[in-house]
């Protein structure tokens, strides 16, 4: 059960540790005025061809905002795996 609430406690944590990384690099785009969809986050190559042409001064924040929003993403559905996992393995146990 501690191994559940340690994993719970660490999706938590890291959470809120890419959400202030995130938030602050969204505010800088937004003060730069750049503007692309979803799709690109996740399609390297899209944005690497439709957006950074359209914003060189920003390519830098660009890339990073997409990296920690696929990092945080990929980090959440680890974590919340093991939960249901582990869980799941206590559930059985009894």
């Amino acid at each position: 059960m501690a191994l559940v609430i340690g994993l719970f406690v660490a999706l938590l944590f890291l959470n809120l540790y890419f959400r202030a990384k995130v938030l602050k690099l969204y505010r800088v785009l937004l003060s730069k005025r750049v503007e692309f969809k979803q799709r690109h986050i996740f399609n390297q190559a899209a944005m690497e061809a439709e957006v950074i042409p359209l914003y060189p001064h920003a390519s830098d924040e660009i890339r990073e905002f997409a990296r920690h929003i696929r990092f945080s993403i990929k980090i959440a559905v680890i974590l919340l795996l093991l939960i249901t996992v582990v869980s799941y393995l206590l559930y059985t146990s009894r």
